[in-house]
This record gives C-alpha cells, sequence and structure tokens, in this order.
C-alpha cells in the first residue's frame, strides 16, 4: 500500500468518524450506519492490498515444504481474527461493549477449534520423541 493509498484510508476514516460524531446528536442510527459502512469499505480495501502478503507467506510455506493444511488453518485464522475485530469495534461503537466482549469470545473460541488438528499433530510429534 503507498503513501497516497494510506492516506486516502485514513481520509476516509477521518471523515467517516467527524460525520458519526455530527450524526450521532440528531440520528445516532444512521451514525452507526456511517460508522459500519466505512468499516466495511476499510476493511474490504486492506484485503485487497493484502493480497501480495498472502502470497508471500503462501511461498515462504511451501519452501519450507510445511503441508498445505497448514497454510489453511494460517489464512483462516487470519480471516476470523480480522471480521472479529471489524464486529468487535462495531459493537462498540454502537455502545454495545458486553456484545463485543462476547463477538471476541466468539472468535477466539472459533481459532481454537480450526487450530485444533494442529495441536493433535505437535502432540503427537512430541509423544513420538518422547517415547524414543
Amino acid at each position: 500500500m503507498n503513501r497516497v493509498e494510506m492516506l486516502s484510508v485514513v481520509g476516509l476514516g477521518l471523515t467517516a468518524a467527524a460525520l458519526a460524531v455530527v450524526l450521532r446528536q440528531y440520528k445516532p442510527e444512521y451514525a452507526l450506519l456511517v460508522t459500519l459502512g466505512a468499516g466495511v469499505l476499510i476493511f474490504l480495501w486492506i484485503t485487497g492490498e493484502a493480497e501480495p502478503l498472502l502470497r508471500q507467506i503462501e511461498r515462504v510455506i511451501t519452501l519450507a515444504k510445511l503441508p498445505g493444511e497448514y497454510a489453511q488453518v494460517l489464512f483462516k485464522s487470519l480471516g476470523i481474527c480480522f471480521l472479529t475485530q471489524l464486529g468487535c469495534d462495531t459493537c462498540r461503537d454502537a455502545g454495545e461493549s458486553a456484545v463485543a466482549a462476547k463477538v471476541e469470545l466468539a472468535g477466539r473460541v472459533a481459532v481454537l477449534v480450526l487450530s485444533m488438528p494442529l495441536y493433535q499433530k505437535i502432540l503427537e510429534v512430541a509423544g513420538s520423541l518422547f517415547s524414543l
């Protein structure tokens, strides 16, 4: 992401924040929509820009000769983390801290469930090393 694109993202974020502050006084429901819309736009922008980074990570995993399922778990976990963060921030913007905490918990559990097969393999490898 070059400087101009980064300035555009920051500009969009600041504009949305200012608009949300003004709208919150008169129409709080519109302020939430503005914040949510800006968050989704910035998220989509970032995911488009992150594609080269994801390809680089995939190359590193391939060069390390790791099974493809490791990359799959990594990418799915990253997706869960980003979506969870977006959801939590939106809930907090709406003044719903308790809901945000539950969304965070759900994200953590989802990552743990997703990575459980890798933990099992690690335990199997550790067990085979100790039985030597």
